[in-house]
């Protein structure tokens, strides 16, 4: 029989500890797994106590998801400035951050990166996830986009409980792309309600930006056919309505719109040390778009990026939903 496998999780924080609840428990009952599993860390102090003693000893992550105790066997190691050489080659990977990296010519996908700096293959997982809900075991959906489907399978195996369902499917990038691109959808969401527009003006953002989504994902994920059936899956459609309707993108971009105060300020203001990602997307959509010629056909997307970071005023907002291609 082969040896059990170890499980690290990289990252502790809301999503990161929601996760380990779940890897924990079930690496704890499914002899295919370590049954230690261990968490890294970037070291902060929380009320005089090293984070890492107090989620070590006490099993909380006092800061970032209170109130939920994590299964004893999750530890911690402190976060190396660098993974490399410390990880085996056939090591899999599966990045749970819905994001994207800034590559030469705009966006790269943080899957990539990772696999490029550390030889090592990669899977995603994206879905509608909020993690307190998640932590408090609400049932919800969620999508493994993984090329091999033996890693696949035990890759649901570590995941899935009775609350927490997975579908794999193989269009990794696509996956990934979903998670990242909503976001942008969530700030125009955002700016919906902050402008005081209701709820049929915030399903067009939402179709809108699904379109938008299936369009670019088609001219940017080149790894195969990009299928419609993926965008139906937790990591498309639910994901995006969730961000939509909550999520701090969403959050965020009311404020902008409500206050005047920039995407910066609020961030600080709002987010007790989480990032936003919605606008940061916009802008490497954006690089990439104009590289293409192709700006005119994503007219919600530029909206997003020309009204965070070009001054554009956030009622203009409005005025793309009403010209868009779709409509003409």
């Amino acid at each position: 029989m082969a040896a059990p496998k170890k499980v690290c999780i990289i990252g502790s924080g809301n999503w990161g500890s929601a996760i380990a609840k779940i890897v924990g428990a079930n690496a704890a009952q499914n002899s295919k797994f370590d049954n230690i599993v261990k968490m890294w860390v970037f070291e902060e102090t929380v009320n005089g106590r090293k984070l890492t003693e107090i989620i070590n000893t006490d099993h909380e992550n006092v800061k970032y998801l209170p109130g939920h105790k994590l299964p004893s066997n999750v530890f911690i190691g402190r976060v190396c400035d660098t993974m490399k050489d410390k990880i085996k080659t056939d090591a899999l990977g599966m990045s749970l951050i819905k994001g994207v990296d800034e590559g030469p010519d705009g966006l790269k996908l943080i899957s990539d990166v990772i696999q490029e700096k550390l030889g090592i293959t990669m899977s995603v997982l994206m879905g509608a996830n909020i993690a307190n809900e998640v932590a408090d075991e609400k049932f919800c959906e969620t999508t493994i986009g993984c090329k091999n489907k033996n890693h696949g399978v035990l890759l649901k195996e570590l995941m899935q409980t009775n609350n927490f369902r997975v579908t794999v499917v193989e269009e990794y990038d696509v996956v990934e792309i979903c998670g990242a691109l909503k976001n942008i959808v969530a700030v125009g969401a955002g700016f919906c309600d902050g402008l005081g527009f209701g709820d049929n003006t915030k399903a067009a953002v939402i179709r809108l930006g699904l379109m938008e989504m299936i369009a670019f994902a088609r001219i940017f994920c080149t790894a195969g056919p990009v299928s419609s059936a993926t965008f139906l899956e937790s990591c498309g459609v639910a994901d995006l309505i969730t961000t939509c309707y909550g999520g701090r993108n969403r959050k965020v971009a009311e404020a902008f719109a409500k206050t005047g105060k920039s995407i910066e300020e609020l961030e600080k203001e709002m987010l007790n040390g989480q990032k936003l990602q919605g606008p940061a997307t916009a802008a490497e959509v954006y690089l990439i778009l104009k590289h293409k010629n192709l700006i005119d056909k994503f007219p919600l997307f530029n909206a997003v990026y020309q009204i965070c970071y070009q001054r554009h005023p956030v009622t203009e907002f409005i005025s793309c939903l009403q010209n868009h291609p779709e409509h003409m």
